[in-house]
């Protein structure tokens, strides 16, 4: 698809107003498109997407017909969309920041309900598979972050249980710097989160530090110093950040994990957390493998 040769220059203008707002989920929700911003969040959706990608606007150095990229890193992401068949569109330093203050020279419009179908769940996982589950996260940031944290331990799948944060919102798909296009994301309500993992013979090993009055969390040390004891596919769950998982959704579980703690800290953040729960696992089980 060629580069459209108009350069888009005022901020005020239809197209430019309808793609700023996809930053606030009511836009989206009324257009059914979302945006990506940023050219190591577009590369990855071009990359492993392109046919969810509708638009993608690149910052050029002026509003004259020939002009220049503004950087040659979105001269690449231009090239790219091209050979996807993607429509690009140039436009000036006022409108790029009009439609968002965080593209850093390059924005994609995709559709919604494009991702959401390319999400889906393999119907079968196998005895190694892992997914992560993450109840009640409500920070943009940290959901970006854990999913990051998922994609890294090369889990199967992210489930974001009960009332999350909107995974459409910039600031999560920019703190995944990618990853939310690597892996199916799904989002389910707690019963149905439960009964899924049933369906899909899934034991499900809650993170919490404290377990219940009558559950005492394993160490997570002794867990992975007996691989025997994690055969099977599995999802870990992880609950809010301030209040973790509730004894209700704890006596649910199979299994409650805690990450043992040697200095003075009381505890550890959520993105931390599940970096380390998860990257531990994922280890211990290829290690088992080896």
């Amino acid at each position: 698809m060629p580069i459209k040769s108009e350069v888009i220059a005022n901020p005020k203008s239809e197209r430019v107003r309808r793609v700023s707002e996809l930053a606030d989920r009511k836009g989206r929700k009324r257009s059914g498109r979302f945006m990506v911003e940023g050219p190591q969040s577009v590369r990855e959706l071009l990359t492993w997407h392109p046919g969810l990608v509708e638009d993608l606007y690149v910052e050029v150095e002026s509003a004259q017909p020939d002009a220049s990229f503004a950087t040659p890193v979105v001269a690449q992401m231009a090239g790219k969309a091209m050979q996807s068949g993607v429509y690009v569109h140039k436009v000036t330093h006022a409108v790029m920041h009009r439609m968002s203050a965080d593209a850093q020279g390059v924005l994609a419009v995709a559709d919604m309900q494009a991702f959401l179908d390319s999400s889906a769940a393999p119907d079968d996982f196998d005895e190694h598979a892992m997914v992560a589950a993450f109840w009640q996260v409500r920070d943009p940031g940290n959901a970006g972050t854990v999913i990051r944290s998922a994609d890294a331990a090369g889990c199967s799948a992210v489930v974001l249980v009960d009332d999350c944060v909107d995974v459409f919102n910039p600031k999560v798909i920019r703190s995944t710097v990618g990853s939310l296009f690597h892996l199916p994301i799904l989002t389910m309500g707690t019963d149905d989160f439960f009964a899924w993992c049933d369906t899909h013979e899934l034991a499900v090993y809650a993170a919490d530090v404290y377990g219940t009055d009558s559950r005492q969390p394993e160490s997570l040390t002794d867990v992975i110093a007996a691989p025997e004891t994690l055969a099977g596919a599995k999802a870990v769950l992880f609950g809010n950040e301030a209040r973790g998982l509730t004894k209700e959704v704890l006596e649910r579980t199979d299994r409650i994990v805690s990450i043992p703690l040697y200095g003075k800290a009381e505890s550890l953040n959520l993105g931390t957390s599940s970096a380390v729960m998860l990257l531990s696992l994922a280890m211990s089980s290829h290690v088992e493998r080896m």
